[in-house]
């Protein structure tokens, strides 16, 4: 059972409401429930909700006058029935190069783990990861369900350049960086999709609730997928997770 939820303030303009503080798919879909409800009611002075882990941060256009009164809508919204599904979920299918010009620190990884690089590759591979909200750049899925085995330290100094692809590890958490950027995971490999294109009506492909399962593809493979990608004749891989 989930406890009781709590209100803050966060500022002048904004409430975060905080479910149980872990890591769980009962929270993730207990907050994705609550935004669908909120979007139906969602007031003319509320800008944004910003989701995290455990909780939703609701932004106002204007100085907060009432706190109680606003915690007591935010509370109603919770008993609101939904009559139907606002969203599908969609496992996505990520293919990643694990070969060592990408992975740079797989070898570094093997050696701290004493565990062969292809069997880190089948740990990062035979999981499905939950995303649990995107954020740290446009684009940057969280996702949860990394192995155990496999969770390593995010670097004493990161790098000033991760490229765009890059797939990381960091604590027990893994990733694609969206865009070239300066980062402290350890870099285990690179795909060629693109995460965040602001060109497209909706920049990222993939949303909270969804799923991301890796796919090892060859270098060949990788080279071939880029050149497909640039002539737009490469369609990302889905399936619906709804019963």
């Amino acid at each position: 059972m989930l406890k009781e939820l709590t209100y803050k303030r966060f500022g002048d303009k904004a409430i975060i409401i905080e479910w149980a503080s872990k890591i769980d798919d009962t929270i993730l879909n207990a907050m994705l429930l609550f935004a669908n409800k909120f979007a139906l009611k969602k007031p003319v002075n509320v800008v944004d909700i910003i989701q995290g882990y455990n909780s939703l941060t609701i932004l106002y256009k204007n100085k907060i006058i009432n706190f109680n009164e606003e915690v007591t809508f935010l509370k109603a919204i919770d008993t609101i029935v939904l009559k139907q599904k606002i969203q599908n979920t969609f496992q996505w299918e990520i293919p990643v190069c694990y070969d060592v010009l990408f992975g740079v620190d797989l070898e570094e990884i093997s050696t701290q783990k004493n565990c062969a690089i292809n069997e880190i590759i089948k740990l990062h591979t035979e999981a499905v990861y939950k995303i649990y909200f995107i954020g740290f750049l446009p684009g940057f899925l969280y996702l949860g369900g990394l192995n155990e085995r496999l969770y390593m330290p995010r670097k004493s100094n990161p790098r000033l350049h991760v490229p765009k692809g890059a797939v990381g590890i960091g604590g027990m958490q893994t990733g694609v960086y969206p865009n070239n950027s300066a980062g402290g995971w350890n870099i285990i490999g690179k795909t060629p999709i693109t995460f965040f294109d602001v060109n497209k009506l909706n920049p990222c492909f993939a949303k909270p609730g969804d799923s991301i399962k890796f796919k090892a593809i060859s270098l060949d493979e990788f080279y071939h997928l880029e050149k497909e990608i640039r002539e737009k004749t490469y369609q990302l891989l889905k399936t619906s997770q709804d019963a």
